[in-house]
């Protein structure tokens, strides 16, 4: 058994009930934030702009869209989780670092904590996996059609 599936395991046995309804919440939250950002790209290019990003700004914003949608819809439902969150992480971890720490760390810098919270969320969930109430749990109980 090599490391990612030791942490699969242990996270698919302690999961407490509570954090299906943390995931859940937190899908929602993101794909929140996807729908807003279809609303103002221009926005979000301008975010890519100030941070001197040197890929193509639209196909980062189309990716950053895409992103938050459907990963935020598997997130809420459980499912692919793991996957979902690897698909959030670059994008949480250039708001944390690129786009709201020039700000700086005050705490009135409330878009600063928020992406800080939302990537120790998706790094928990990364561990944690999905949950009981989850597609993925349901798809791995015995008597699942798997062969339709």
């Amino acid at each position: 058994m090599n490391l990612v599936q030791k942490i699969e395991h242990w996270g698919d046995n302690h999961h407490p009930r509570w954090l299906d309804m943390l995931r859940i919440l937190l899908g929602a939250a993101i794909f929140a934030k996807g729908i807003s950002f279809v609303g103002d790209r221009e926005a979000v290019a301008e975010l890519f702009r100030q941070t001197h990003f040197q890929l193509s700004i639209w196909t980062a914003v189309h990716y950053v869209v895409f992103a938050h949608l459907v990963g935020g819809i598997f997130i809420v439902l459980g499912f692919q989780t793991r996957l979902a969150v690897l698909f959030q992480l670059p994008i949480l971890i250039g708001a944390v670092f690129f786009v709201n720490i020039t700000n700086g760390f005050s705490f009135l810098n409330s878009e600063f904590w928020l992406s800080v919270g939302v990537l120790l969320l998706l790094l928990l969930f990364l561990i944690a996996g999905s949950g009981k109430y989850s597609l993925d749990n349901m798809m791995n109980k015995p008597g699942y059609a798997r062969d339709i």
